[in-house]
């Protein structure tokens, strides 16, 4: 009976261990058809109804890391949040390097949700030879030598882990060749000055994406830019990144930005930010309808230019920006604990509440949920917004399904009801 029993936990113990050993990270490809561009998951056309997450309990800012807590406190947070993203809809989560490999499978396998990992690619600065320097010049050989190390490690830790979609690189890095600051202000989009430091940028770019290619093949490489600048450029020195990632505030529409990536770059599209603020800067008061208005605007357009309805047909989808708000946004290291209603940059496409002039972007409201107090354990309620529920119905529209046209697009959209939307987050 004893040496029965031995075999059996010998055999368990096995079994576990095969599980975990033969788990295999999906097979992600880019697929390029005369009607457009498509991501494949094991085959299958996925549209990223994508989500910007993260987890910071008021009262924490930047430095706070959940990864570091225990494996307790990440299931439990996981499992609330998770829960609420797929009950929305989101298949797929935009997540800082810091996670573990075993996190993202976590997620993956409990959720059905995705991860795209983003390296900030020396956005908010680095350390060389034991100096923290807070505006990465990409022309550095040293700089170069730690980035491309720094990635290349990345590839190595997690290309075999399942739930992984895809990599970005960077965030709207671009704009920081103009500032050293990491807090979102206006973008002098007529300085040229910095051409030459781009080109440098963008040649780093795309000598990370062979090198992650290298050692991984299996997951895509993105670069995540700000809005269009320096598209030139990029298109000349980023042939071997699969994916132009964008972040993008342009207010109801994109206007033309699919267009120009389809004739100036050719690469497919995947929205990394974008989105409606919730609060409005001339009322002073939250401003949940048109945060879903503007969000729901937003998608309609992901959604028509993905492959096969006849426009660009280079989206892939999109993350919208962002599940909670970020208290510690304005300021960075002050009024930890405030719901800052500053607006810290101007936006002449949310014209609700833009006065020339003025600034109108509230970056610390932003959440499609607004986030509750933190309890003595750490933890926080969410409070979703009408956009949750907004984009809740239009996530349910699979552009790929047979049938489906720009017609049916449009009518699923307009079937979208803001008030009835903002009345179920009201009860």
């Amino acid at each position: 009976m004893k040496t029965c029993t031995k075999h059996l936990i010998v055999i368990l113990i096995f079994t576990g261990f095969s599980v975990a050993l033969f788990a295999k990270a999906n097979q992600i490809d880019l697929e390029k058809k005369e009607d457009g561009w498509r991501l494949l998951v094991n085959g299958d056309a996925l549209m990223v109804n994508g989500m910007n997450w993260d987890y910071f309990p008021i009262g924490t800012n930047y430095m706070y890391n959940i990864w570091e807590e225990s494996d307790e406190f990440i299931k439990k947070a996981l499992d609330y949040e998770m829960t609420l993203l797929k009950n929305m809809g989101v298949n797929a989560i935009r997540v800082y390097t810091g996670i573990q490999p075993r996190w993202i499978q976590h997620i993956y396998e409990n959720y059905g949700i995705y991860t795209m990992l983003n390296h900030s690619f020396g956005r908010y600065g680095l350390t060389l030879d034991g100096e923290w320097v807070g505006n990465t010049e990409y022309s550095d050989p040293r700089v170069q030598q730690l980035l491309l190390e720094e990635v290349r490690q990345l590839s190595q830790d997690f290309k075999d882990t399942p739930g992984l979609l895809l990599y970005l690189l960077g965030n709207e890095n671009n704009y920081g060749l103009f500032w050293g600051g990491a807090e979102t202000e206006d973008i002098p989009l007529v300085d040229r000055q910095s051409t030459i430091r781009a080109r440098h940028m963008y040649k780093l770019f795309n000598e990370a994406a062979l090198s992650m290619k290298a050692i991984d093949s299996n997951h895509p490489i993105a670069i995540c830019n700000g809005d269009l600048l320096f598209l030139d450029i990029i298109a000349e020195e980023c042939q071997d990144v699969d994916i132009i990632g964008i972040n993008v505030y342009r207010g109801m529409s994109f206007t033309d930005m699919f267009d120009r990536v389809e004739n100036e770059y050719g690469k497919p599209i995947l929205l990394t930010e974008f989105g409606s603020d919730a609060f409005n800067a001339i009322t002073m008061e939250e401003a949940q309808r048109e945060q879903a208005i503007y969000n729901v605007a937003n998608w309609k357009e992901i959604y028509e230019n993905t492959a096969g309805l006849g426009k660009a047909g280079n989206s892939l989808g999109g993350f919208t920006f962002q599940f909670s708000d970020g208290w510690w946004k304005y300021g960075q290291t002050i009024d930890l604990d405030v719901h800052n209603t500053n607006a810290s940059w101007e936006n002449g496409g949310y014209k609700f509440d833009h006065i020339p002039g003025k600034n109108n972007m509230n970056e610390e409201w932003f959440g499609i949920c607004a986030k509750g107090p933190t309890d003595e354990m750490g933890f926080y309620p969410l409070y979703p917004r009408a956009a949750y529920y907004a984009l809740k119905k239009a996530h349910k529209l699979n552009p790929y399904a047979e049938g489906i046209t720009l017609e049916s697009i449009k009518q699923h959209f307009e079937n979208i009801d803001i008030e009835e939307a903002y009345n179920k987050a009201n009860e």
